[in-house]
């Protein structure tokens, strides 16, 4: 039997390795962000069968030009992009080993899902404000 010099017992010794102590917390955001999507997707997809199936542009532009449909399609985006960066960023955590391409990807990652939901943010303001300067 070998004898150890490292007087901490087995929990003490497990308890520092492994887990970066952000783990819960991911693992919740991925949750909400997921219970947030079911509702907003289903509303979007509902108005997509609806109020958006139009060839006239000038009907969704005044849909989105409404804050009662602008704010929940930037919030779809938000909690859809924030979602696909946190599962990305699991895949790349567990799939990738080694530092340089580990920490390449998760940078893209972080940086293309807040990008492409910056996107969509101007994208619906922009819709919202048409009205506004419609109006002037």
């Amino acid at each position: 039997m070998a004898h150890s010099s490292d007087m901490r017992t087995k929990l003490a010794r497990v308890k520092g390795l492994g887990a970066s102590h952000h783990a819960v917390g991911h693992w919740w955001w991925q949750r909400v962000t997921a219970l947030a999507l079911v509702p907003l997707s289903l509303w979007f997809l509902a108005s997509l069968l609806t109020a958006l199936m139009t060839p006239d542009v000038v009907k969704v532009a005044e849909w989105f030009a409404s804050p009662l449909h602008a704010l929940p399609v930037a919030l779809l985006a938000v909690a859809g992009f924030w979602h696909a960066k946190l599962g990305l960023q699991v895949v790349i955590e567990d799939y990738v080993h080694a530092p340089v391409p580990k920490y390449t990807l998760l940078l893209i990652n972080a940086l293309g899902c807040f990008t492409l939901a910056a996107v969509c943010i101007l994208a619906v303001l922009k819709l919202h404000m048409l009205e506004a300067a419609a109006g002037m």
